[in-house]
């Protein structure tokens, strides 16, 4: 019982600093730095979409709250949209606005996990995962898997073994954060079936949807629509991380559950923030999408060959093993030596059971200083860049 002073056990586990503890280090380092730990992006959003660009003459109430649920045009659009890419039968009661794919992910997670419950994470996984399940007091399994599977039967064996009686849920992330692989549509398939089979929930985090350069995104929920909830994100799409605006889609009677939690933890999503993904979704993004596509390809692609690595298929990251690259003192200290360069890089343990890996986001600087921080990278490992 955490009586004061103490904490809550689950929470005190909980990573505080997830992508590298030395990122304090930025600000005090002299001469140019590389940022490439954070999943963000250089561009500002299309313009029209600005936060500079809403006036309140033109909408009214818009530094009022919202309903809970997201604005109905907003709502009205993202059916609209859901519908045309997955031809899943889906109303405004199966939508739910959120502050952020991280908020409506705690929804999706405060809605179905009891205290011990357990959610299998294909790993590596998005950091934030993890925390977001021990919040709601559940234990966050990681299923070394990204790495692993070769087919849609592997993808089915290697989940296997982590299934318990405690086991509510399997989440997933495609286009991968942070290895920048897709998964294909039949291990999706087999997965989905899995999960039937065992009476889980499923979990897509499809927020890159719109970032793959080889194949196409195969949506998970048309596998499932009965029990997968797919969550997207306007940061990644358009450029508009800061305004934390996300949505997530799922069976009716679940996303009444889920407004329940995100009623009582964020209640609503910024209006303003709702007033610029309703324009980006009714497509004054569309170009800027196009756009940033082209140009995150060829930093990815050229950001691999520098490195010796395979080119991403989707997302904006490339995650390295360094393990031939490190010293006595570890990770650690190879992150130290990135650092003294001015490169700043996200640790594998952050996503999982990596400890010996690294993640690098090619779209987190302008063009030419993620060019330069590849280019230190590359000394590091001993590589020379082309």
């Amino acid at each position: 019982m955490p009586r004061f002073p103490r904490f809550a056990p689950s929470v005190a586990q909980i990573e505080g600093s997830i992508y590298t503890a030395l990122a304090h280090k930025l600000s005090a380092l002299e001469g140019e730095v590389y940022p490439l730990h954070i999943g963000d992006t250089w561009m500002e959003p299309a313009e029209g979409l600005r936060m500079e660009d809403l006036r309140v003459r033109d909408h009214p109430g818009m530094h009022r709250y919202s309903r809970p649920q997201g604005l109905p045009e907003l709502l009205d659009a993202i059916v609209e949209r859901t519908v045309e890419r997955t031809g899943v039968p889906t109303h405004r009661d199966n939508v739910l606005v959120a502050a952020g794919a991280t908020g409506a992910l705690g929804a999706v997670i405060g809605a179905l996990v009891e205290p011990r419950d357990e959610v299998l994470i294909l790993a590596p996984h998005w950091p934030l995962i993890a925390g977001i399940v021990q919040s709601f007091h559940g234990l966050p399994v990681a299923v070394p898997f990204i790495d692993r599977a070769d087919s849609a039967d592997s993808a089915v064996e290697i989940v296997t073994p982590y299934l318990t009686d405690r086991t509510v849920a399997l989440y997933l992330s495609t286009p991968n954060n942070p290895t920048g692989r897709v998964i294909p549509p039949d291990w999706l398939e087999s997965l989905a079936g899995w999960c039937a089979r065992h009476d889980l929930w499923l979990i897509a985090d499809e927020v890159y949807e719109d970032y793959v350069y080889e194949g196409e995104h195969a949506y998970t929920r048309p596998m499932a629509p009965e029990r997968a909830f797919s969550v997207h994100s306007f940061s990644k799409a358009y450029g508009m991380a800061g305004n934390r605006c996300g949505y997530v889609v799922g069976p009716e009677a679940a996303v009444a559950q889920l407004r329940k939690i995100s009623t009582h933890t964020f209640y609503s999503t910024p209006t303003a923030s709702q007033l610029a993904a309703l324009k980006a979704i009714q497509g004054l993004g569309d170009p800027w999408v196009e756009r940033a596509r082209r140009q995150y390809r060829a930093l990815g692609n050229a950001a691999a060959d520098t490195l010796g690595v395979a080119r991403p298929q989707g997302s904006t990251f490339l995650f390295l093993d360094v393990a031939d690259h490190l010293d006595p003192r570890g990770l650690m200290g190879f992150l130290e030596a990135c650092v003294d360069r001015g490169l700043f890089v996200a640790p594998g343990p952050s996503f999982g059971p990596y400890p010996t890996h690294i993640r690098v986001c090619y779209t987190a600087a302008p063009p030419e200083i993620v060019e330069r921080g590849i280019g230190v990278l590359a000394e590091i490992l001993g590589r020379v860049p082309k």
